[in-house]
């Protein structure tokens, strides 16, 4: 799991609250700078995280659902799931955010981190996931869950410090990844139908 490494490697070496604000914002995602042509910042800004909580549970699911969808699909194709689907959930965000919040930057791998819990639940249906480690469900079940939460906090505003558009972009494009790449409807595996 090298990705897992590197993203580590990257916010301990670039703690985003001791850095200059000119580091930062060149490794964010910032609407108004991409129009100025960093266009970089969609894969950047994958790598950088706003505090060692955020890293912590990116991660997490990085590490407990990637390393079974890195088996799956072979370490090359998951390096292109991961790095395609996160650089889409930031260019999704980038056309939201020019318009609602262009200054603010960006950061996290939480995008592809959707997508990557997606392709765990659509490759392994039957898996129990433990919430918390004691509430057993379904992977389809928690991540279908935890999409609808998603679109909830998007609409109602909850926790807006969180970029819930860009982890249901996340999902959105490994949902489009599975249908043009593998010609593998999700919802048919999600739903056993």
């Amino acid at each position: 799991m090298r990705l897992l490494g590197n993203n580590i490697r990257v916010t301990l070496n670039i703690d985003m609250q001791r850095i200059p604000v000119s580091l930062s914002n060149a490794l964010a995602m910032i609407p108004i700078t991409v129009i100025h042509g960093w266009v970089w910042s969609f894969v950047t800004y994958m790598f950088m995280h706003g505090t060692i909580t955020h890293i912590l549970f990116n991660m997490l699911g990085l590490f407990i659902f990637g390393v079974h969808v890195e088996r799956q699909m072979g370490s090359r194709e998951f390096l292109l799931y991961y790095l395609l689907t996160g650089a889409l959930a930031g260019v999704f965000s980038f056309g939201v955010y020019l318009f609602t919040a262009p200054g603010v930057p960006l950061v996290g791998a939480s995008g592809a981190i959707f997508a990557v819990e997606l392709a765990y639940a659509v490759f392994f249906p039957d898996s129990i996931i433990y919430i918390w480690g004691i509430l057993p469900l379904r992977a389809p079940v928690m991540v279908l869950g935890f999409t609808a939460l998603e679109l909830i906090f998007s609409i109602t505003g909850q926790n807006s410090n969180v970029a819930h558009l860009t982890h249901l972009a996340g999902f959105g494009i490994g949902w489009l990844y599975f249908l043009i790449r593998f010609g593998v409807n999700p919802w048919r595996r999600l739903t056993g139908r």
